[in-house]
């Protein structure tokens, strides 16, 4: 019918799995490290703003942010920091990588229901490498009918998924825990933009809701999704 949905897309950090926890675990084991030359708060100050710096060179995902634990280092010790301690850097980095996926609740069902009756896209930013072993480790890869990791998820993206895999944004609805990612740009470029937030939310990913949108939803959880939809369509 004309209006319905053809495209949903999802986005897969915090909305699918786990992810942010794995990062906060990280980052006080990386402050212990520190510990003797700052205090927590401040190690966190300045390691978020080195990853801020180094977005544009390394990107999203688990390298930028090992890079960024090394630069921070080098910062708070004035160049002082020894070897062992990169080491230790090095090798919390690489246990970020081999964290097991932890498929959040209700994403299964809810993924096999919608893919039955729509094209379901996985959106997703982050390093190539890891987003797709999550995604292969996750069990969920062969739900999508297509998956776009891509280097920033802003209006153009939205626009030119939905038009290569639906009917265009119109008839599109991204589904993700990060307004400024996944929903705002999304409804921006016409879609429905769906939110589902998760406990854990990195700093550069918060975002105040938009106002007055008549294709925003706030969900609890992704078992309310299906319903949504119904509604919707």
């Amino acid at each position: 019918m004309p209006g319905s949905l053809s495209t949903i897309g999802f986005d897969a950090d915090d909305t699918l799995w786990h992810n942010e926890q794995v990062f906060r675990v990280t980052e006080k084991r990386f402050a212990d490290l520190l510990a003797e030359h700052a205090d927590p708060d401040d190690i966190s100050n300045r390691l978020l703003e080195a990853e801020k710096r180094n977005l544009s060179y390394y990107g999203y995902g688990i390298k930028g942010f090992t890079l960024s634990m090394v630069e921070t280092a080098l910062e708070i010790t004035e160049n002082r920091v020894p070897a062992s301690t990169i080491g230790h850097i090095l090798a919390a980095g690489r246990e970020m990588h081999d964290h097991p996926v932890e498929t959040l609740p209700h994403v299964q069902d809810t993924l096999e229901k919608l893919s039955q009756s729509h094209r379901i896209v996985l959106i997703t930013k982050g390093d190539l490498f890891d987003q797709e072993r999550k995604l292969a480790q996750s069990g969920l890869g062969d739900l999508f009918g297509a998956v776009e990791i891509v280097s920033e998820k802003d209006v153009s993206t939205y626009l030119r998924v939905f038009a290569e895999y639906g009917d265009g944004p119109e008839r599109g609805m991204m589904v993700g825990n990060s307004l400024k990612s996944d929903v705002i740009p999304a409804i921006e470029a016409g879609s429905w933009g769906v939110y589902v937030p998760h406990d854990l939310t990195w700093a550069l990913e918060e975002e105040e809701p938009p106002k007055n949108a008549d294709r925003f939803h706030q969900l609890d959880h992704l078992g309310e999704l299906a319903q949504l939809i119904e509604a919707i369509e």
